[in-house]
């Protein structure tokens, strides 16, 4: 199995390793649990091991067996309305995303996901909510913004998640049933556009072979999770392990622990 592994993953120390199966499970659950947030675990913490171009390629292909029968079950609950717009302008800011991951470097990259990150929580988790029906001035916004981060550290679900979970009328249900038809169509729209800037490789095809296992298992754990939690307990959960997450990535504490 150790063979297979470094085959799979060369060059990853058996704490990168480690740090990428936790990831990897982490992610899992609260992709499940929530419909978002995968990238938002898994791309602070993979970014350590393997720097942020690298972990956005991974990311990738750990989610697309996935992503598209989400999508698929979840489309005919989904607010089309809001979908479409959002991945309209999300899919035209995508590019500009990109050209700043490939143009920052690594340690500032770093720096700027574990921020957004954090800020996104502490917003969502203030209890910040919104009444009526969203704009088009707002839902084109949210798009850029949705755009934007994917194309830098494929954290588009965050300002989504923000803009759905900050919506007064939406329950659970409609949150993630927007959130996975969302990720489904984004997933090959990203993909084409990442092809083409040579962020998806055999290489981290290869890798995420083991990893898609470990996600799987954690998709399915949080999709059980879902059914038995509150839409407040559904939420507090959610912000709980994003944060974490980002805190731990911060570059802040590499010195302590000889990163």
């Amino acid at each position: 199995m150790n063979d297979l592994l470094n085959a799979l993953l060369p060059g990853i120390s058996a704490s990168g390793l480690a740090i990428l199966l936790a990831a990897t499970a982490l992610g899992g659950i609260v992709r499940g649990f929530t419909g978002f947030g995968f990238a938002m675990v898994f791309m602070p913490l993979a970014s350590i091991v393997l720097g942020p171009v690298a972990a956005l390629g991974l990311i990738w292909f750990i989610d697309l067996p996935y992503a598209l029968p989400l999508a698929a079950r979840s489309a005919k609950n989904a607010e089309w309305r809001e979908v479409l717009p959002l991945l309209a302008t999300a899919t035209l800011a995508l590019p500009a995303g990109i050209w700043l991951l490939i143009w920052l470097d690594r340690e500032t990259m770093r720096w700027i996901l574990a921020g957004l990150v954090l800020t996104a929580v502490a917003l969502m988790a203030s209890g910040w909510r919104y009444h009526g029906r969203p704009g088009i001035p707002l839902s084109l916004g949210v798009g850029v913004l949705s755009g934007l981060f994917n194309g830098m550290a494929s954290i588009g679900g965050m300002p989504l998640a923000v803009f759905w979970l900050g919506a007064q009328r939406n329950d659970k249900h409609k949150t993630r049933a927007n959130l996975q038809t969302f990720f489904g169509i984004s997933t090959l729209i990203s993909g084409t556009i990442l092809w083409l800037n040579g962020i998806l490789t055999s290489g981290a095809a290869l890798m995420a072979l083991p990893l898609c296992a470990v996600y799987g298992v954690g998709l399915w754990a949080g999709t059980h999770g879902f059914r038995l939690a509150s839409d407040a307990a559904f939420r507090r959960i959610a912000y709980l392990v994003i944060f974490l997450s980002a805190l731990v990535s911060l570059p802040v504490w590499d010195g302590l622990i000889g990163r």
